[in-house]
Order: structure tokens, then sequence, then C-alpha cells
């Protein structure tokens, strides 16, 4: 199992981004959570398998909203989550 910290950026705060991450991370089976950030970025991260989280990672990449540019990092998983949030 892996973890994956994504930040996006651009105008993805207040158009159902966070509700479609939920969705799409439900869909493959992952855990963890997605919250808008003060900078106006969303910050999530997704427990699961390597593949799955890569597929979520393609996923916000094509939004909603207008997505600027993508950080990411993928670790080992800590197994800390139950469910998958909107924070």
């Amino acid at each position: 199992m892996k973890r994956i910290e994504i930040r996006v950026f651009g105008f993805v705060q207040g158009v159902g981004f966070r509700a479609y991450t939920r969705r799409r991370a439900l869909e493959l089976n992952l855990r963890g959570f997605a919250r808008n950030e003060r900078d106006g970025s969303v910050y999530i991260v997704a427990e699961g398998e390597e593949g799955n989280l890569i597929r979520l990672l393609e996923a916000v990449k094509k939004g909603p909203g207008r997505v600027e540019s993508v950080e990411y990092k993928i670790t080992e998983a800590t197994g800390e989550f139950k469910e998958f949030d909107i924070l």
C-alpha cells in the first residue's frame, strides 16, 4: 500500500473539485481526504494500491475547474484513514 500527497493549483475551489475527487477516490477504493487551502489550492492525501493512486492523480489533473499545476509525492501508506473525506 502506498500514499500520495497532491497539491492542485488553479481555479479549483468553489467548483466541486473536492466532491469530484472524493467520488473518484471511492471508485478507486482509496482512503484519505481532500481539503481547500488558504492559498486557493486543494490538498489531497490518499492511500491505496499504487496504480489506483496514479489513476486518481490523472483524474485530478483534468478538473473540474481550471487546473494550472499539480505537485505530488508518493510514500509508504500509514493506514490512518478509514474513509475518504472532504475537509
